[in-house]
């Protein structure tokens, strides 16, 4: 399993850094941190579950929620394979890292859609540095959550090419940050959520670029091609990939 298994629990830490971020909340100890994060999640989780069920034609909740695009003349099918906005697949060894893949990826497609430049970026960065992020959610090889990674790398000011920071595709090493900001040479503002509609995925698809996704890797040992569902479709969510197009399989 590569994504976090903690993700309820993650999912108000997501909305809680960006809200520190946002209103520049700086905390004197640790205990006053958990203590406010606490207070904040129990907000949340009742905002989004038990205020959304009693007023469902409201939207409750704190998370940045990408605008409802329209999606007249969407194309019958798109790849940005086909465009040079991705790199090929990667291994990712037997490290469990496959949110840091799919969150580079992501940002690597809105970086070459904004300079026309692809860069090839390292994931190793998010895999080892993270981590030791205070209130971070990610695990380094033992998995984490593509939104926490890609407010860490808004956090520490951007990527940096692979040839800086290679990734070993392994879990052993001293385990220790060597992120160096002087070699950031990309960077991102804000991210958002797409909605699960599948137009609206195809849309921001098309607009913004590649989509850092999770899926469930039932079976993808043995799969070589054609469309994977249900299995594939379930809401048992356990590996980060990055969504680079869309079709149909005659």
């Amino acid at each position: 399993m590569d994504l976090n298994r903690s993700q309820k629990s993650c999912r108000g830490r997501i909305t809680s850094l960006c809200s520190k971020r946002r209103y520049g909340k700086v905390y004197n100890s640790l205990e006053e941190h958990q203590h406010r994060f606490w207070i904040f999640r129990s907000n949340f989780m009742r905002a989004t579950t038990r205020h959304q069920r009693m007023d469902p034609f409201a939207r409750h909740g704190h998370a940045d929620q990408a605008p409802i695009l329209d999606t007249k003349n969407l194309p019958g099918d798109f790849d940005w394979r086909d465009r040079g906005a991705v790199t090929p697949v990667k291994n990712q060894g037997s490290c469990g890292s496959s949110w840091s893949f799919s969150t580079t990826g992501a940002l690597e497609g809105a970086h070459f859609l904004a300079t026309v430049w692809f860069l090839g970026s390292s994931c190793l960065g998010s895999v080892r540095c993270d981590p030791q992020v205070e209130g971070s959610c990610d695990s380094g090889c033992n998995g984490g959550l593509m939104n926490i990674a890609s407010a860490y790398t808004f956090d520490t000011g951007g990527l940096t090419r692979e040839e800086d920071y290679p990734y070993t595709g392994a879990t052993d090493g001293d385990g220790i940050c060597k992120f160096d900001k002087s070699k950031i040479i990309a960077s991102a503002s804000n991210f958002s959520v797409v909605s699960s509609n599948e137009d609206q995925i195809a849309v921001n698809l098309v607009k913004n670029g590649p989509l850092a996704v999770a899926i469930n890797s039932a079976y993808m040992q043995s799969y070589v091609g054609g469309v994977l569902c249900p299995y594939m479709c379930s809401r048992s969510l356990n590996h980060g990939v990055l969504l680079v197009g869309y079709g149909s399989v005659q």
